[in-house]
């Protein structure tokens, strides 16, 4: 669950993969990939991971549920290989690859749980 100051009753807040991916969205940013088109890239694909873990969160139907998680394990699997690309070209310090897959597995097993 992300820190809020309230209360929320909406179910991606009581998702432990949101949270998850709300970390790895910070890690990602933590990178500071210098590549402009890369930095874009892994973060629009590491903000669509924690928007489809919301989404899938909010789906009532088995179906629905584990399509919003596939696309977001795409994506979180895009935006490791965004930081990892950026720490191969030189343009992200490599410190910050560590948690940034520690995190990406954390998650993808989650997802895969949540998609079967």
């Amino acid at each position: 669950m992300t820190n809020t100051t309230h209360t929320s009753l909406l179910p991606h807040h009581r998702l432990r993969a949101y949270g998850v991916a709300v970390q790895l969205l910070q890690a990602v940013r933590g990178a500071r990939i210098r590549d402009r088109t890369l930095r874009d890239q892994a973060l629009r694909a590491a903000k669509s991971t924690c928007l489809n873990c919301a989404e899938g969160a909010g789906r009532v139907t088995r179906a629905d549920k584990a399509r919003a998680y596939t696309v977001a394990r795409g994506e979180l699997v895009e935006a490791v290989a965004a930081v990892e690309i950026a720490v191969l070209g030189n343009e992200a310090s490599a410190a910050v690859l560590p948690r940034v897959l520690g995190l990406g597995n954390e998650l993808c097993a989650m997802l895969t749980k949540l998609i079967r």
